[in-house]
């Protein structure tokens, strides 16, 4: 499976929800690759968020193209249609080339009886005790293994070929890359399940450049990880064990990878992350999501003045909306009522008081996940306030783009592909 364009060992999703901080993004990868460890950005932004904002896929191209001439980037950048599908893909076709393809909404759907006998016959071989370099036991699949992919996953992966074909028919061959998110369910597969699904996506004909499957534990929205990490680190080394079988065997990319929907700062699994990568000797895409929006918020808040009083007013009205606003990220959010600081008290806070609720430092008695994650689904009502907000970004554009640089750098890529247990993850850091 020919494929033109390569996304590198190590690369990163990074959200900008208002296409402010692009440069700012940037910033961060310029000095991963001043560090030795070149991390490729790839802007990402789904058709929801761009229905909330009002915005268009062409504005997030312009902002990435405008940093990338600003900074003298000379290294690829990407641009990804976030959880596209057919019925959203369109408005992205030009300005994209990194199409993250979701198909949820078939993951258990049966496929059709020929095209679930072709699957079983075609992979039978399959069957057995499979070897792979790095894991100390076998992956082991069985009949029922084969038969439960088939009838769970195959109509998913059939699904995310039309979808490739048709984004392949409008761009032409090799101008793009894929991803297929098989994230959004509600058990995670196991690896002899990942093997059967990349079996079934190279079969489909989709040259995948990354694959993202569902990890053990809550990846909620700009929170850390909840769960096991040694579970979690068993798991993503056998993934990753399991994509570098899959690009031998089944014909796929060799530059495929996993992609970590992370739902933004899993500080307690970034070490597994970078140990994992390190021990079975392949890279990873960071999708880091929302981060970026809160930093804002965060350096907004810290300037204080007027820019403290919107946080405090989009605070007020996120606080009244607050069920609306939950209800899309229902599955991703844990947020405790209450714990959230009423209007009338969130008022009178300073901007010191802001910044430590809002800052992700679980070491501070004052940082508050619940106020950390209304916010996070706030930027809905950032959106209404439309160019004042706008305004107060442009007015603040320093502090802000302090914090969106220093947070991507130092808590994102440093511990996962630099591998730097940094002083930004320790308490007295994360305080400032």
């Amino acid at each position: 499976m020919p494929q033109q364009l390569s996304l590198s060992r190590f690369s990163i999703g990074v959200g900008d929800r208002f296409a402010h901080q692009a440069c700012a993004q940037l910033q961060a990868c310029v000095q991963a690759a001043d560090a030795g460890v070149p991390v490729v950005p790839v802007w990402n932004k789904s058709n929801r968020e761009h229905t909330i904002i009002g915005s268009d896929p062409v504005q997030t191209r312009a902002a990435a193209d405008a940093a990338v001439h600003e900074l003298h980037w000379a290294q690829p950048y990407f641009c990804d249609a976030d959880h596209i599908n057919l019925q959203t893909v369109d408005r992205f076709l030009e300005p994209c080339d990194f199409f993250t393809i979701d198909v949820a909404d078939q993951i258990g759907i049966t496929a059709a009886q020929a095209d679930f006998e072709s699957f079983t016959r075609r992979h039978a071989r399959l069957i057995g005790a499979i070897d792979l370099p790095g894991l100390s036991d076998p992956i082991r699949i069985t009949e029922g293994d084969l038969n439960r992919v088939g009838r769970k996953y195959l109509a998913a992966a059939l699904r995310a070929a039309e979808n490739y074909r048709y984004i392949e028919h409008a761009r032409g061959r090799g101008t793009f890359l894929t991803e297929v998110s098989m994230d959004e369910t509600d058990i995670p597969q196991s690896p002899a399940e990942l093997l059967l699904i990349l079996a079934a996506l190279a079969a489909a004909g989709v040259p995948l450049a990354t694959i993202a499957p569902k990890f053990t534990g809550r990846f909620n929205k700009g929170v850390d990880y909840v769960g096991d990490p040694r579970i979690f680190a068993r798991e993503l080394e056998q993934d990753m064990a399991v994509v570098r079988y899959a690009v031998d065997a089944f014909g796929l990319p060799s530059e495929l990878k996993l992609s970590l929907h992370s739902g933004s700062d899993k500080f307690s699994i970034y070490g597994a992350v970078h140990n994992a990568m390190m021990k079975m000797d392949t890279g990873l895409h960071l999708k880091t999501a929302g981060t970026t929006w809160l930093e804002e918020v965060i350096g907004l808040a810290g300037s204080n003045g007027d820019a403290l009083a919107l946080v405090k007013e989009i605070y007020a009205e996120a606080y009244a909306h607050r069920e609306e606003l939950c209800v899309p990220y229902a599955a991703v959010i844990d947020i405790n009522v209450a714990s959230l600081p009423t209007p009338a008290a969130a008022q009178r806070w300073t901007a010191e008081q802001w910044v430590a609720g809002l800052r992700h430092d679980p070491h501070s008695p004052a940082y508050n996940s619940s106020l950390r994650q209304l916010m996070h689904v706030a930027f809905k009502i950032a959106a209404k306030l439309g160019p004042r907000y706008i305004a107060m970004l442009e007015l603040r554009k320093a502090q802000v783009a302090e914090n969106v640089t220093r947070n991507l750098f130092e808590r994102h890529i440093q511990p996962v592909f630099l591998g730097v247990e940094t002083t930004a993850n320790t308490a007295e850091a994360l305080r400032r």
